[in-house]
């Protein structure tokens, strides 16, 4: 099965969810198109499994990422480079889960809105943990991080930044503040 979620994520990642086949998607994990209701009902099912498997990933590479590291910067930042890591460099997974989200199953579109904020909630104690001014909106800062990490797939491009220097300069900006 790791190689049908591989070649689904890749399929989804280059067509768009709406645009591909499970006939496709069978033929690129070289299987007859029949087998592959073997393991999902249908293609919103395995959308929905690319996805488990892709906030899986990033939430497993942003928590060993938080292991050694003590000062809120720091971390901040330690979390945001593997975020991007796992978004610009970490395959297709990563991709479906910012790009695609089911719609027709409203189940599945809730369960995988839960995980998605059971990762968001990371960043949340992240943010928390700043040493930013009490009145500061905390959980505005927290979806500017998370929307501007997730808006790199359109313009990153491997020959310029890394993704752990676009973390720096992301938290740079924020502790630099107005004074930039």
């Amino acid at each position: 099965m790791p190689q049908l979620l591989d070649s689904a994520a890749g399929h989804f990642r280059t067509e768009g969810y709406a645009a591909a086949s499970m006939r496709d998607i069978a033929a690129r994990a070289g299987m007859k198109a029949g087998s592959m209701y073997y393991y999902f009902a249908s293609k919103e099912d395995l959308l929905v499994a690319v996805h488990e498997e892709g906030i899986r990933r990033i939430t497993d590479a942003v928590s060993s990422a938080l292991l050694d590291t003590l000062d809120p910067w720091q971390r901040l930042q330690a979390a945001m480079s593997a975020h991007l890591d796992a978004l610009l460099d970490g395959g297709d997974y990563a991709q479906v889960v910012v790009r695609e989200l089911p719609r027709g199953d409203a189940a599945a579109r809730r369960r995988l809105i839960a995980l998605r904020d059971e990762y968001e909630f990371i960043f949340h104690r992240l943010v928390d943990e700043l040493p930013l001014a009490p009145d500061a909106p905390r959980r505005h800062l927290r979806l500017m991080l998370l929307g501007a990490m997730n808006w790199t797939q359109n313009w990153y491009r491997p020959e310029g930044d890394s993704p752990r220097d676009i973390a720096e300069a992301f938290v740079d900006l924020i502790r630099k503040g107005e004074n930039i």
